[in-house]
């Protein structure tokens, strides 16, 4: 029969090893966050990444402008005329 202090020996050689597990988890995920995860793409100036940053607000704006037209049917003209409307 295993005594009480080698049951709580082992109980706390688990909680230990699981910090460590947890430990090195989070410090890897650290680690990749760090490396990978960047503004600036290698070998990319300032001002391509400022001109790169400018491109994207202009799509998403002009994305959002179009999802709202589209759900204001603001796309199309309307079919109550057979008139062209400037």
């Amino acid at each position: 029969m295993k005594s009480v202090a080698a049951i709580e020996n082992r109980t706390e050689q688990l909680r230990n090893s699981a910090l460590r597990v947890f430990a090195l988890a989070a410090l890897l995920c650290l680690v990749v966050l760090f490396a990978g995860c960047s503004w600036q793409q290698p070998g990319e100036t300032v001002a391509e990444s400022h001109r790169r940053h400018r491109r994207v607000m202009r799509l998403n704006s002009q994305a959002m402008t179009s999802d709202v037209d589209r759900i204001l049917q603001l796309d199309q003209p309307s079919k109550l005329t057979d008139l062209q409307v400037p």
